[in-house]
């Protein structure tokens, strides 16, 4: 059947349909989807690069950040599974303090594609969305653009991960975007620098302050004003020319299992005009704006830094690292207040006691937050909860949204969007939406939360 869209461009409806749809294969709709498909639905994720993985593979997130109570990983289940997997091919590592969080980009890859492959989920890579198409509150099929044109794929109940609600919002959904000013977090475009002699740069990094147990796992950073050993050498580095002042508002880096003599770099951050991921215009000026910094902080490495003479850019991230862009208004909006009181939740589908981290575009002044005081969430065993509802949107009735777009305040989702609370979200995302295609005609508000937390409980879940 040819229809068209905005009575301007054909698009052609695939006689094919599926239980449920995932549009964006990244953090969290890769688990979604393999999740949903070992609840026996069939799933097919839409996804715009060649691989799954999005921040953690695309964009070159490594390694995950830390997420414990008591010092027990509070994200279990299919994240797990996945380091198990990378460990088992070289391409994860847990250190001499217990952090099982290293990870390679590129071994993740294949891991998502084993796990996808053996759920029986299909992949459309190389596909982007272009619109939902409605009918009511509930979606009916989603318009999507790639080689083959313009076609509709249909589905019960879909599940947008594309990290930016662009599904929810074109569905209509009510959306919040930024802190009080309308201004995100800073974006990121990481590289890697290889060819590093990283037993030298380590006693370099142990004599200067930065203690390092083992060259297997460096990490080392500099932010201004926040008394790093390496910030006289950024401000010799500045004065020369070789860097400009911004490049040292965050400078971090770390090793990675399977890649001996490189380091992942979570940085530069984009200059502050460039700071809002959904637009097209802002998010290319960030790409050419990284990789000239990329250029600078690679000069600076090998001048400065012992271990790095000779070392030459091995990897820069092929999408820009994006903390924060629309937020969807969903059943419940999780506030900063939750997290500090360590909120519990009759509906918790996630638990989290990672740190409100902002990087703000606006200086220092709310760089990173500190990590003790007087409330509840500052104990070392304590933990907030994340609710289902925080991932069903208003006014659709059968999607769902995991990840970073989940409904949130501005400095709530600033704790709760790191990788592994995405997993999380997009493993009962994924269970969820299977159900509702099955039982429901997709309608996701009536699934059995108690019957999903005890499911999640069942794969290994943490809830």
């Amino acid at each position: 059947m040819n229809l068209t869209v905005g009575a301007a461009l054909p698009y052609r409806t695939l006689e094919r349909d599926w239980d449920v749809l995932v549009a964006g294969g990244g953090t969290a709709g890769a688990v979604a989807a393999v999740a949903a498909a070992r609840s026996g639905a069939r799933v097919l994720v839409v996804e715009a690069q060649g691989s799954l993985g999005g921040t953690g593979t695309n964009a070159w997130v490594t390694p995950l950040m830390r997420n414990v109570s008591g010092g027990v990983n509070l994200n279990r289940g299919l994240t797990e599974e996945i380091k198990a997997r990378l460990r088992a091919r070289g391409d994860g590592a847990t250190d001499t303090g217990g952090n099982d969080n290293w990870f390679n980009p590129e071994g993740l890859k294949f891991v998502l594609d084993d796990l996808l492959l053996e759920a029986g989920a299909e992949v459309l890579y190389h596909t982007h969305v272009a619109a939902p198409l409605l009918d009511g509150e509930r979606i009916t099929a989603l318009v999507v653009h790639n080689k083959g044109g313009l076609q509709a794929l249909r589905a019960r109940a879909f599940i947008d991960a594309t990290g930016d609600a662009d599904v929810a919002a074109g569905a209509g959904v009510p959306m919040h975007a930024g802190d009080e000013d309308g201004l995100h977090q800073a974006m990121s475009l990481r590289f890697t620098l290889a060819g590093v002699d990283t037993a030298r740069l380590r006693e370099f990094l142990n004599a200067c302050g930065q203690w390092q147990d083992s060259a297997d796992f460096l990490h080392f950073w500099m932010v201004w004003g926040r008394k790093s050993s390496l910030e006289p050498l950024f401000r010799q580095a500045v004065e020369a020319g070789t860097l400009l002042e911004r490049d040292g508002d965050y400078f971090q880096a770390f090793s990675m299992p399977g890649r001996p003599g490189e380091l992942s770099f979570n940085c530069p951050r984009i200059r502050a005009d460039l700071n809002d991921g959904a637009d097209p215009w802002q998010l290319s000026g960030a790409q050419l704006d990284g990789r000239q910094a990329i250029t600078r902080l690679t000069a600076f490495c090998r001048a400065h830094l012992p271990g790095c003479e000779n070392a030459f850019v091995g990897v820069v991230a092929p999408m820009v690292g994006i903390r924060e862009t629309r937020r969807i208004e969903g059943e419940y909006t999780l506030r900063v207040e939750d997290i500090l009181d360590s909120r519990k939740f009759p509906d918790s589908i996630c638990r989290n006691h990672y740190p409100v981290d902002i990087h703000s575009v606006k200086g220092g002044a709310k760089l990173l937050h500190e990590r003790d005081g007087e409330a509840a969430y500052f104990a070392a065993d304590a933990w907030h909860e994340i609710p289902y509802r925080c991932l069903v949107p208003r006014g659709v009735s059968n999607l769902l949204v995991p990840g970073r777009a989940a409904s949130s305040t501005f400095e709530a989702q600033s704790s709760i969007r790191v990788q592994q609370n995405c997993h999380t979200m997009g493993e009962a995302a994924g269970i969820a939406a299977a159900w509702a295609a099955r039982d429901h005609a997709g309608a996701v508000r009536a699934v059995d939360v108690s019957a999903l937390q005890a499911e999640m409980r069942a794969r290994g879940g943490l809830v």
